[in-house]
């Protein structure tokens, strides 16, 4: 099993992708078109494509969104969480709405519906970073 992260959309032939495939001796377009076509909405935002390869050489993938933490530093317009998230606070706060928005793009990836649940997986995550909730 394969985790890469890759801007969505924007799969080449280049590394990462390339030179982790190549290794497995795939087949890289039958992964990077189906990748592109699958991620064409989300250009700008980092993926991570869980990719299975096969003694065939054939392989499966899935794509999982962007991370919790990309996601919070982006609705914050923070560059990173605090080096120290006990003590140091980032000055920033979350706010129930975007709690709410982050969770709903995330359940989506963990199969649930249950949003409340993801609501708090992602106040965990940012009070890892130093970033309290609202």
């Amino acid at each position: 099993n394969l985790k890469l992260k890759i801007p969505g959309g924007r799969a080449t032939a280049a590394p990462p992708v390339g030179s982790t495939l190549g290794q497995y001796g795939v087949n890289m377009m039958d992964f990077i078109t189906p990748f592109n076509e699958q991620t064409k909405d989300m250009q700008g935002q980092t993926v991570t494509a869980h990719i299975t390869v096969f003694d065939d050489k054939s392989m499966k993938f899935r794509v999982v969104g962007q991370p919790t933490d990309d996601m919070i530093r982006d609705k914050l317009g923070i560059k990173k969480g605090s080096g120290k998230p006990n003590t140091e606070k980032i000055a920033k706060k979350l706010s129930q709405k975007d709690l709410t928005e982050i969770a709903e793009n995330k359940a989506k990836d963990m199969n649930t519906s249950d949003v409340e649940a993801v609501k708090k997986m992602v106040a965990g995550t940012a009070r890892s970073m130093g970033v309290e909730t609202e």
